[in-house]
């Protein structure tokens, strides 16, 4: 259970750390490497929710 709520936690960082560096590279004109870190940490946030143990996951997040 511990692990499970780590994973939440960890994917609604990287869900708003990611969006937030995109949001800096395009609204702010920060550098380029801003928008292309912010889009890895995206993908990851799209890779977390696979690492979870419960068995009916991924009915619960499609829900």
């Amino acid at each position: 259970m511990v692990a499970a709520i780590l994973l939440f936690v960890i994917a609604g960082l990287a869900e708003i750390g990611g969006g937030y560096l995109v949001w800096l590279w395009l609204r702010e004109s920060r550098p380029l490497w801003y928008g292309l870190v912010g889009s890895l940490i995206l993908i990851s946030y799209g890779i977390i929710p696979t690492l979870q143990k419960f068995p009916s996951f991924g009915r619960v997040y499609a829900a």
